[in-house]
């Protein structure tokens, strides 16, 4: 084996199964109740209240089952910078180079790199325009 090769599966060893995997996805909006009322009339999914203290927040459940698939938050707090459309959380190693490495190709960091709901969180820009949420632990 050469040595390209052998540090290739090193890193692949090093590496757990879940990077790079979507691990969530949700949306943020000013009114999150009237938007689940919405996706649950279009879709047909259903929905159940996350209590967040003075609101609740709604999980977002495949018809018929207990799989919840999403979230639909309430743009406050520190979820007020985040965009208001679907958004995918992407597992990575360490947001904060993940971070690092978006602006070092052209991309922008728009929120975080923070701490949200027991994991590092940002949300990055793509030089397209496009943008995508990163979480490790």
């Amino acid at each position: 084996m050469s040595e390209e090769e052998n540090e290739s599966t090193e890193e692949q060893a090093a590496k757990p199964d879940n990077i790079g995997r979507v691990e969530w996805i949700d949306l943020t909006v000013d009114d999150a109740s009237r938007i689940k009322d919405f996706y649950c009339k279009v879709v047909g999914w259903n929905s159940g209240e996350v209590d967040m203290g003075t609101y609740s927040d709604f999980n977002i459940v495949r018809p018929g089952s207990n799989d919840t698939v999403a979230g639909i938050c309430h743009a406050r707090g520190s979820n007020a910078n985040l965009p208001s459309q679907w958004l995918i959380y992407v597992r990575v190693a360490d947001v904060q180079a993940s971070a690092e490495a978006a602006e070092a190709k052209g991309g922008k960091v728009l929120d975080g790199p923070r701490r949200m709901a027991g994991s590092n969180f940002c949300v990055v820009q793509d030089p397209a325009g496009a943008v995508l949420a990163l979480m490790s632990d």
